[in-house]
């Protein structure tokens, strides 16, 4: 393995990791009122939530139902950029009571930059070793978010980081009106799962144990995201998608990838892909944040399922012909 792309554990070693899920959304959109419908559902499971508000005085918590989940609360900063050391902290904390949850719910403040925290599950090594990250929820709000996207990066990138969208309030908007947003959405993050929800009530199996990033069930969800947006002009974040029917040499594409994120890392937000490496009969998965980036085979591919390279970049300033030409570089020979 190269020094960008550090091996995971196998899929039942993985099973034993403690998942994560990372609720985000801008102001307003919805993200309590989701916290609190999962911590009142009936699903037979506890969580830890971690609640971050940006400011020195904490609502947020007051704001919590009353639950046997056991909440924290971080309000000297953005869980973003000056407490991602508390958050470290905090899980760590966690882990030593490991028996009393199944698994950690942290809310981020509506400015919040997902990719940071994204981050602390790839760098800090304590981490790594005792979490997974599941997915990154964000929670959307249908009646204000086609204004929010024109005034706010953050909510972009927020959009941008998720692995799930719930597109809350959609009473309050039509059915061309919805459908002229989850265009915009797709043109942001094609390969996110999109649902659509009222007052944040959405079936759990929408939200928790997501798996971490599986692009083929993304493909189940939405068959079509592989066809080209790079076209889209509506925002400055774009996703694009590539195949490789052939195998891949696994050092080939470690070194490539590991130089486009070096050199291009900045503005790419989000990397993803399953991918089928010469001599091995595994699915190989791969992930990046920024320049940080993740992976590890999850298991043999699936009956009838075509061993086809799949790989997802979500940012900004792509150049699509040279991402295409440097991804099939990797073609084993």
């Amino acid at each position: 393995m190269s020094d960008t792309v550090q091996a995971v554990p196998d899929a039942k070693a993985a099973n034993t990791l403690v998942p994560v899920t990372v609720l985000t959304g801008f102001l307003g959109a919805g993200k309590t009122t989701l916290l609190n419908h999962i911590l009142t559902a009936e699903h037979g499971r506890k969580y830890a939530v971690v609640v971050n508000e940006f400011g020195e005085l904490g609502v947020d918590n007051d704001l919590v139902v009353d639950a046997d989940e056991e909440v924290f609360e971080m309000n000297n900063g953005c869980i973003c950029c000056t407490v991602r050391g508390d958050l470290i902290r905090i899980l760590g904390s966690l882990m030593k009571r490991r028996a009393k949850f199944d698994g950690i719910i942290v809310e981020t403040t509506g400015l919040a930059d997902p990719a940071p925290v994204a981050q602390t599950f790839f760098v800090d090594e304590d981490v790594r070793g005792k979490t997974r990250l599941d997915a990154v929820v964000t929670v959307v709000d249908a009646y204000n978010v086609l204004q929010t996207l024109e005034e706010s990066p953050e909510a972009v990138n927020q959009i941008a980081f998720a692995d799930v969208i719930i597109l809350n309030k959609v009473d309050l908007v039509d059915e061309a009106g919805l459908e002229a947003i989850e265009k915009r959405i797709r043109s942001i993050n094609a390969v996110c799962r999109l649902h659509r929800a009222k007052r944040g009530d959405v079936p759990l199996s929408d939200v928790l144990d997501q798996g971490g990033f599986d692009l083929q069930r993304a493909l189940e969800h939405a068959p079509n995201f592989l066809e080209d947006t790079s076209h889209s002009h509506e925002a400055d974040v774009t996703s694009m998608s590539f195949e490789v029917e052939e195998p891949l040499d696994a050092a080939k594409f470690q070194a490539w990838i590991g130089a486009v994120l070096q050199e291009q890392g900045a503005d790419i937000l989000r990397a993803k892909g399953i991918l089928n490496y010469a001599g091995e009969n595994q699915r190989f998965a791969f992930q990046a944040v920024h320049m940080m980036a993740d992976g590890g085979f999850i298991g043999p591919w699936k009956k009838d399922e075509p061993h086809v390279s799949r790989l997802v970049f979500i940012g900004r300033n792509l150049n699509r012909p040279q991402l295409r030409r440097g991804f099939e570089s990797c073609r084993a020979k």
